[in-house]
């Protein structure tokens, strides 16, 4: 399941998108826009601003903006980004151990199908997709 901090970075990004502009987008009129809790918007930004997919400055003309152009992000860059997995089983993510049963597991190239398909699927979509309706 795709989490709240994951679809919120979507919106977020979408409605960075949406303006159309190179001016920096205060916070706050993005959480009003959105209808999420600014403080919350704070928490997706952060990682946001750390991976560099949006900038942000601080102070009276200050907020946040694309980095890149909306065809550039993917929607698997930014859910990868903000999920702490996106695996269907333990055993394929990064940080997992080697599993003993590996080798004799009737599922795994299924379940390394699934991870495969989803990946595919979430980084062969753009924001401007979206922004596009072409999902």
């Amino acid at each position: 399941m795709i989490s709240t901090k994951g679809r919120y970075a979507l919106r977020l990004l979408l409605d960075l998108a949406s303006q159309n502009s190179d001016e920096y987008i205060p916070l706050r009129a993005i959480a009003q826009r959105q209808n999420i809790s600014e403080k919350y918007l704070q928490i997706v930004i952060r990682e946001l601003v750390q991976a560099k997919l949006i900038k942000g400055i601080s102070g009276k003309k200050g907020g946040y903006r694309l980095m890149r152009s909306p065809e550039e992000y993917t929607v698997g860059e930014i859910l990868y980004l903000e999920e702490n997995s996106m695996s269907p089983v333990s055993c394929l993510l990064p940080e997992a151990a080697p599993c003993d049963r590996s080798s004799i597991c009737p599922t795994l190239p299924m379940w390394e199908k699934y991870d495969k398909l989803t990946k595919d699927f979430f980084y062969g979509i753009t924001i401007q997709d979206l922004l596009d309706g072409k999902v």
